[in-house]
């Protein structure tokens, strides 16, 4: 399979597609109202932040508790109860009155909910598309990034005509028919591990996963490099108030050119080729930022580093190879959680370090580090050639 109209004519990817096209869409536009409520009763910058990204920081708590569950439930009722889950959850935030300290409860639970529904998806897509799992992550990707766009124009809209509570009654409304659209358009599976979901189990698998040979290199690679750009990416309104937006969508640009490339166009031979490269990519553009180049010259650098997250996808795939079948959901669900929570903090590193020096220098000093990151796990990270053993064959 190598073009996206296979993919859509694959059976059963189109209902993933249309539910995380959906599920997308509608955290979007759901940390957006809630951003603005929060904001509006408190005027406090961090608390309206905090609403904003609460259920990403508490996707890691999930991925170290509760992601056995990924793996160990049947996907579709899964995947149908947590989105059924995330709708009533999304309903109690737009209830008149609700304390914040409730909200952030609600938060709380909303990002565990998540952590497990993010493996149960990945896990799904890997059972549908098989070894066409990069070309299906690609479209996923890139849906996310449009929803992202279109969610946030759609989310302005939505809170000024309905406000916060009517936007986030309609993030509900979108969750409820993701649900709709995963039970009605997937099969029944049985799940892939057995055994009950409980916290010693999703440590003994996490155990297991970190005692893969190859793993924990692959983790480092897609959790620290990523998580450094997106400090910098936070700092792209102090280091120019009037023109952080063409910067922000210069970097969804590249994005999205990245996934089309590695997705697309890649053959397995020149993605382990370039897999370096990338990595490398997603930091060397923003060094100059010392300097202070004009605007113009900030958005194109923006627009090719973002073409180096494409290197995400290339370990995903690595991660997909080296995992077991039954551990896959897990694997990939703690991939997610752990991304999500290195990006939250290291976007609050980014925030004091900018404090301390300048946004110029602290994006600088943040890309340097992902270099060095990189370059240092760059031979953990080195594809075998293809006539050599795999490490997953000689993990089992």
């Amino acid at each position: 399979m190598r073009t996206y109209g296979q993919l859509f004519r694959t059976p059963e990817f189109t209902p993933i597609f249309a539910a995380t096209c959906l599920q997308s869409a509608a955290a979007t536009v759901i940390g957006l109202a809630l951003a603005t409520g929060v904001y509006a009763r408190t005027g406090s910058p961090f608390l309206a932040a905090i609403s904003m990204f609460g259920p990403s920081l508490a996707q890691m708590a999930g991925a170290t508790l509760f992601l056995s569950a990924a793996d160990r439930w049947p996907p579709r009722g899964a995947a149908t109860g947590l989105a059924l889950l995330t709708a009533a959850l999304t309903a109690l935030l737009a209830l008149p009155g609700l304390p914040l300290g409730g909200m952030f409860a609600v938060l709380a639970a909303m990002g565990l909910a998540a952590s497990i529904s993010g493996g149960v998806r990945a896990g799904l897509l890997t059972d549908v598309v098989a070894d066409a799992y990069l070309l299906g992550r690609s479209a996923l990707n890139i849906s996310n990034g449009v929803m992202q766009i279109a969610g946030f124009a759609a989310g302005s809209a939505l809170v000024t005509v309905l406000s916060p509570a009517g936007t986030l009654l309609t993030g509900a409304g979108f969750h409820l028919v993701a649900a709709v659209v995963i039970r009605f358009g997937l099969a029944r599976r049985a799940p892939r591990a057995t055994g009950r979901p409980s916290v010693a189990a999703t440590w003994l698998v996490n155990r297991k996963l970190w005692t893969i040979p190859g793993v924990r290199p692959v983790y480092a690679g897609l959790w620290i490099p990523n998580g450094l750009i997106v400090g910098c990416e936070a700092l792209f309104v102090p280091f120019a108030p009037s023109g952080a937006g063409l910067l922000l969508a210069g970097s969804a640009l590249g994005m999205l050119a990245g996934d089309v490339l590695a997705g697309r166009f890649l053959p397995p031979v020149w993605r382990r080729r370039l897999a370096p490269y990338l990595r490398l990519l997603l930091a060397v553009p923003y060094l100059p930022f010392a300097l202070r180049p004009p605007l113009a010259v900030a958005g194109a650098l923006a627009v090719l580093a973002a073409v180096g997250y494409c290197s995400t996808l290339l370990l995903q795939e690595r991660l997909v190879e080296l995992t077991p079948d039954e551990n896959r959901g897990q694997a990939l669900g703690l991939h997610s959680s752990g991304m999500l929570t290195v990006q939250a903090v290291c976007a609050a590193l980014a925030g004091g370090l900018a404090e301390l020096t300048s946004p110029a220098t602290t994006i600088t000093l943040l890309a340097a580090g992902s270099v060095a990151v990189t370059l240092l796990l760059a031979p953990a990270l080195r594809e075998p050639a293809p006539h050599e053993p795999t490490t997953r064959a000689a993990a089992h």
